[in-house]
């Protein structure tokens, strides 16, 4: 055996991983053994890889999943590296934000703050009957928004070959919770005056009012957009109005180019 070669005992000691950790990454793919001996299966390791096992254990430490870990150990070079890393704190620090706010949004429904509700004007308006292009799928919270952009890019497309294109605002339709737990359904309706051969599923939105609020782009982010939807629901049974269908978004304005503080949405509840 080389005696250059460190012992699996030695090896996990200086690179700060246990022996368990090292098998476990042998299985992954991620730090292979320089040796191992035919006889007793013992693990040898070269004095180069201690670099790499550190850098394991402390990506570790980020609660790092092992497959972003290969993908860093993979990469080589320290830049791209270092991108990785970065790319995956970031998403991190998103997730956090949106579980800070959930939790802020969550303790203020559970003490019953009424600041958070009375800050949104609801309205109640007449809604002419439409026929969309329509789209629905199951989905959960986390796969939604980039359903919700491939699916609003079909129907736009499909959308030319009827009369003058769009004829009105998208709206999403969520006709069941969506949560980690959660998919909906979710459906969203794109209005069409139908004209020539019929490109994606017709159907006709019936005329109704409805009670809404509007909001500004930055209030549209997961959860945010929960206390809109609440401050609707809670104006709807405070009049004694009955709800007629599922609650939508509405959009109305140009969103990927609208500054947060523009109001770009409707959130809207369908009355009898």
């Amino acid at each position: 055996m080389d005696e250059d070669l460190l012992s699996i005992g030695v090896f996990a000691r200086r690179s700060w991983l246990s022996p368990k950790a090292l098998r476990l990454y042998e299985r992954q793919g991620l730090l292979l053994p320089a040796a191992v001996d035919g006889h007793n299966g013992y693990r040898w390791y070269r004095e180069e890889q201690l670099g790499t096992a550190r850098l394991i254990a402390r990506l570790r430490r980020l609660d790092m999943p092992l497959a972003t870990v290969a993908a860093i150990v993979a990469a080589g070079d320290p830049r791209t590296r270092a991108d990785l890393i970065a790319g995956y704190w970031s998403a991190q620090e998103h997730a956090t934000a949106m579980r800070r706010e959930l939790v802020t949004h969550l303790r203020r429904r559970l003490l019953d703050d009424p600041e958070d509700l009375t800050m949104y004007d609801v309205h109640v308006r007449d809604v002419p009957e439409q026929t969309v292009l329509t789209e629905q799928r199951h989905v959960r919270v986390q796969e939604l928004q980039t359903w919700i952009d491939e699916a609003t890019g079909r129907l736009l497309r499909a959308a030319t070959g009827h009369g003058d294109g769009m004829t009105g605002p998208c709206f999403i339709i969520y006709h069941g919770e969506v949560n980690e737990d959660s998919d909906g359904p979710v459906e969203i309706c794109l209005p069409v005056t139908p004209s020539g051969p019929v490109t994606g599923a017709l159907r006709v939105e019936p005329a109704h009012r409805e009670a809404y609020t509007r909001i500004i782009k930055a209030q549209v982010a997961y959860p945010q957009i929960l206390s809109a939807f609440d401050a609707v629901a809670q104006w709807v049974a405070a009049q004694g109005l009955p709800v007629s269908s599922s609650p939508r978004e509405v959009y109305f304005a140009d969103f990927v180019n609208a500054a947060p503080t523009d109001e770009v949405c409707d959130i809207a509840f369908p009355l009898d």
